[in-house]
C-alpha cells in the first residue's frame, strides 16, 4: 500500500524509485539522478520533471507558483545544464479562488523571468471539488550543457570536499509554521530560489566541481546517502560546521525533527576537489543565494558507502536515510 511517506524523500521514496528504474529500465534512468543527461549530436540535454502539492499553498518566502518554477529549475543546475524551457500543467479544484489562481500564475511568471527560463508549453485539467487541494503544478524542464560549463569528470573519491550553499530546513520550517500557525522570534521564511545562476557561474569559474544536489525532500541526509549509495567511500560531516538559523533550531528541538532531514528549495550540496574549495567558496559567497556557503564535510574511504556525522564531543553516529513522514505537502 501507498504511504505518504513514499513521497517523503526517505528510504521509502528511495525504494519506489528503484522499482520504476527496474520497470523502465534504461541507461538514461539508471542514474536517478535529479535530471536525465541526454546525449545529442555536437551536445547534450538534460530533462527534468516534477510534480508540486505544497500545502498551504502561500508560505513565508514564496507559494507554489515560485516552487515549481526554483525546484525544476535547480534540478537542471545541479547536473551542469543552464536551464532553457519549462512546461507547465495546472490540475485545478473545482472552486478555487480566480483570485489566488491568478497570483499563483503571475508567481510562475516572475519566477521564470527571474531565473532565465521560458515557460512554452502546458496543460490545464479542471477536477470536481473535493477531488484535488486547491492547485497542483507539474513542472518540465529542458537545459543544455555546454562545453567548459559541466560537471568534472574526475570521479569523487577520499580527500574530497563537501559545501554546502547555506543554512539548513529553512523550507520545511516556514511551511509547517504557516501550516499550524506556529509563532517563532525572528525572520523564518522559506529559501525557495532558482539556483541557476549562481550554479551556473561556479561551473564557468570553477573547474573542480564534481558532483551537486539540491537537497529537498529528506534534506541533506537523504541527498549526501544517495550520494554514497554503492560507492567506495564515505562522507563526513563536521556537526559544529553545518549552518542551522536558530529559528530552525528552536522549531527541530520543540517537535523532535532533525535539521538534516528537513527539506530546501534554495540550497545545493557540492563535491568540490580540495584545492578547488577555497575558490568555490568565493564564488558561491558571493552570489547573493551563496552567501552563507561554507564547508561541512569530505570525502572518506571509511565506512564506504555510509554518511557519518562527527559530533561536537567528538563522537561519531551514522547519518542515515530518513525513515518516515515527517511534514506532508512540503514540494
Amino acid at each position: 500500500m501507498i504511504q505518504l511517506a513514499h513521497g517523503a524523500g526517505g528510504r521509502l521514496s528511495r525504494q519506489l524509485a528503484g522499482e520504476f528504474a527496474r520497470i523502465f529500465a534504461n541507461r538514461l534512468l539508471e542514474p536517478l539522478a535529479d535530471a536525465a543527461v541526454i546525449p545529442l549530436a555536437g551536445g547534450r540535454l538534460a530533462f527534468t520533471t516534477d510534480s508540486h502539492v505544497v500545502s498551504p499553498l502561500f508560505f513565508p518566502g514564496g507559494d507554489i507558483g515560485r516552487l515549481a518554477v526554483s525546484g525544476t529549475v535547480n534540478d537542471l543546475a545541479v547536473m551542469g545544464a543552464r536551464p532553457l524551457y519549462l512546461s507547465c500543467g495546472l490540475i485545478i479544484e473545482e472552486g478555487f479562488s480566480r483570485t489566488d489562481f491568478d497570483r499563483v500564475i503571475r508567481s510562475l511568471a516572475d519566477t521564470a523571468a527571474e531565473a532565465g527560463v521560458q515557460i512554452v508549453t502546458g496543460d490545464t485539467k479542471v477536477v470536481q471539488r473535493g477531488k484535488g487541494d486547491g492547485i497542483f503544478i507539474n513542472t518540465s524542464g529542458l537545459g543544455v550543457i555546454e562545453p567548459g560549463r559541466d560537471l568534472c569528470p574526475e570521479p569523487p573519491g577520499p580527500g574530497d570536499v563537501v559545501l554546502l550553499s547555506g543554512s539548513l530546513g529553512d523550507h520545511a520550517a516556514a511551511i509547517l509554521t504557516a501550516r499550524e500557525g506556529l509563532r517563532f522570534e525572528g525572520d523564518l521564511a522559506s529559501d525557495c530560489a532558482p539556483l541557476g545562476g549562481m550554479l551556473g557561474g561556479l561551473l564557468e569559474t570553477c573547474r573542480g566541481v564534481k558532483w551537486m544536489r539540491d537537497p529537498t525532500r529528506g534534506g541533506l541526509a537523504a541527498a549526501l546517502n544517495e550520494f554514497v549509495e554503492g560507492q567506495s567511500f564515505g562522507v563526513e560531516l563536521d556537526e559544529t560546521a553545518l549552518p542551522v538559523r536558530p529559528e530552525v533550531k528552536s522549531l527541530c528541538e520543540l517537535l523532535g525533527f532533525d535539521p538534516l532531514h528537513l527539506a530546501n528549495e534554495g540550497k545545493a550540496v557540492l563535491v568540490v576537489q580540495a584545492p578547488a574549495a577555497d575558490a568555490a567558496l568565493d564564488v558561491l559567497r558571493a552570489h547573493p543565494l551563496g552567501r552563507g556557503a561554507v564547508r561541512v564535510g569530505t570525502l572518506t574511504d571509511r565506512p564506504a558507502g555510509k554518511v557519518v556525522l562527527r559530533t561536537p564531543i567528538g563522537g561519531r553516529r551514522i547519518l542515515d536515510l530518513p525513515a518516515g513522514e515527517l511534514l506532508p505537502r512540503i514540494c
